[in-house]
């Protein structure tokens, strides 16, 4: 209940009503403790995948996991991993997936590689400009016989871009979604995942590779912070109801 004292002025607050009110502001200071506590977990959790991506990527490349191991392959043991494959291009049944890099917009060239044990692996051979996404105007990168690739393995990109999705019907393509591609361009015995391949220049100067970002949003810290902040003020708003209480006690 809450009162009008005359004599001073003031809004007072019955017993009960500062009770249930000192009683909602420590339940706050409860959740948002733990909150910015999952904060700091998730704060710790992420440094430790930017430290295990980036001794990936900086690390010697290793074969790309074989067929019999594809169902062991996941994100948060295997993405980034630097891993070579050998194989043959299948250029006829490439997929061209939109992209904007730092050379502007254009696509990243999408070509499958058929693998000395029957399987396909997708590769990101890289990106070309808008204006070159014709064979026409990059015929010299397409290479021919067996060729081997460096590069990051990626895990698949299914659905499509933000309010884009992707269009099998059309060719249209604005995420590496090996799930999609693979039956569209009539590909059998495919693995589940992309392999990014590097710098090393092609033939004619594209396409372009060694364009991957590897960069992970971290603001833990800054939420954690914001949550142990409106704990403390809940705390000192709980310690003002019940410092009233009693006084008027």
């Amino acid at each position: 209940m809450i009162t009008d004292d005359k004599a001073t002025g003031r809004v007072r607050l019955s017993s009960r009503a500062r009770l249930m009110m000192t009683g909602a502001l420590l339940i706050l200071v409860a959740v948002f403790l733990a909150l910015g506590t999952w904060q700091v977990q998730r704060l710790y959790w992420k440094l430790d995948l930017i430290a295990r991506v980036e001794a990936r990527v900086g690390a010697p490349a290793v074969s790309a996991p074989a067929q019999s191991d594809w169902g062991a392959v996941s994100r948060e043991k295997d993405e980034y991993r630097r891993v070579s494959a050998t194989g043959t291009f299948r250029h006829d049944q490439t997929a061209l997936v939109q992209a904007v890099t730092e050379l502007g917009a254009g696509f990243w060239v999408l070509t499958p590689m058929r693998l000395e044990d029957g399987s396909t692996v997708l590769i990101n051979r890289g990106f070309v400009p808008a204006d070159r996404r014709d064979v026409a105007g990059r015929g010299e990168g397409e290479l021919d016989g067996t060729a081997t690739v460096t590069g990051l393995l990626r895990i698949t990109e299914p659905g499509g871009a933000f309010l884009r999705s992707n269009d099998p019907a059309s060719d249209r393509w604005f995420s590496r979604d090996v799930a999609a591609i693979a039956p569209a361009k009539g590909l059998h015995n495919v693995a589940p995942y992309f392999i990014d391949a590097d710098a090393t220049p092609n033939p004619g100067g594209l396409p372009i590779g060694g364009l991957t970002i590897v960069r992970f949003r971290n603001s833990h810290l800054v939420y954690a912070l914001t949550w142990f902040a409106l704990a403390t003020m809940s705390a000192a708003g709980a310690y003002l109801v019940y410092r009233q209480r009693i006084k008027a006690d």
